[in-house]
């Protein structure tokens, strides 16, 4: 058996987080530091499998001497640096940013939108009944999963792991500038048409809906969709030797769509075709 060498160990940074001393391995992030003590902070564009891409913005805090606010999710704890999660400054920004986004896109199935535009006070029909709105009709044009860009904010998390972060196929990329920015495939080519893959990888980064199951977005179109009626079950993909974990999403005695455990060593969250969307004869009663 091969022994497997282990690094140095890490060193401890330490510096006041909300006026309290932490201590995190060196290279955590400020938004690391804050998970670790119980501070939550709000999140959209950031992923545990992907590189920040400090997008959203949701997740600023104030950093003592710092000009402007600094993205937790990217910014790097370093000695001796003072931090505060929860100043005016910091929930102003937060209000604002959740305002802009609520109020051009539709955050109905993004997770805790609701919960934190509450939380911030933020009041996104303030910009009145005629404020940009994306007002985009999904896009079905297969039978495995939909986009429906009326709930994108373009966090780019479908692109990196579409790219060179871990798929590698580089279908999709963002096509428009400004408010007309989308994402798109080459030429807006249907996906059928396009480099896709069917890997599913970025509907398991997309952190709002914009990119789902077409047996989620035909159950939600329903009204079917129940996911506290869904028990999860995590086991290992039968289709080749590589050992990807799946996790079964079952309602109802039926599977209604797979993901894979961000923290396995094998996939990192990642998927085949076949893994994501290759269990109808799982449940083939015929």
């Amino acid at each position: 058996m091969t022994a497997i060498p282990l690094g140095p160990p890490r060193r401890l940074v330490e510096f006041t987080l909300d006026d309290a001393p932490v201590r995190v391995p060196e290279g955590d992030t400020i938004l690391d530091a804050c998970r670790a003590a119980g501070k939550d902070i709000p999140t959209l564009c950031q992923g545990d499998t992907l590189t920040p891409k400090n997008a959203c913005r949701v997740c600023v805090v104030e950093v003592e001497g710092a000009r402007t606010l600094a993205p937790a999710c990217s910014r790097r704890a370093e000695p001796g640096m003072t931090v505060r999660t929860d100043t005016e400054r910091a929930r102003h920004s937060r209000k604002v940013v959740l305002e802009l986004l609520a109020s051009s896109t539709d955050l109905s199935t993004t997770p805790r939108a609701a919960e934190w535009i509450k939380e911030y006070e933020a009041k996104p029909a303030r910009f009145g009944p005629d404020a940009a709105t994306v007002n985009e009709e999904p896009k079905v044009d297969n039978d495995l999963y939909v986009r429906d860009y009326d709930k994108c904010i373009l966090c780019y998390k479908c692109v990196d792991a579409c790219g060179e972060q871990w798929q590698n196929t580089f279908a999709i990329a963002v096509a428009g500038r400004g408010f007309d920015a989308r994402i798109s495939t080459e030429h807006d080519a249907p996906l059928t048409d396009s480099a896709c893959v069917y890997c599913g990888n970025c509907i398991e980064v997309c952190p709002t809906g914009a990119l789902s199951f077409k047996s989620e977005f035909d159950m939600r179109a329903a009204g079917t969709w129940d996911e506290s009626a869904q028990t999860e079950t995590t086991t290992v993909c039968a289709y080749c030797g590589v050992g990807c974990n799946l996790t079964l999403h079952v309602q109802e005695n039926e599977i209604v769509k797979v993901t894979s455990p961000h923290d396995n060593p094998v996939t990192h969250g990642n998927l085949c075709i076949k893994g994501r969307f290759g269990y109808q004869h799982v449940q083939n009663r015929m």
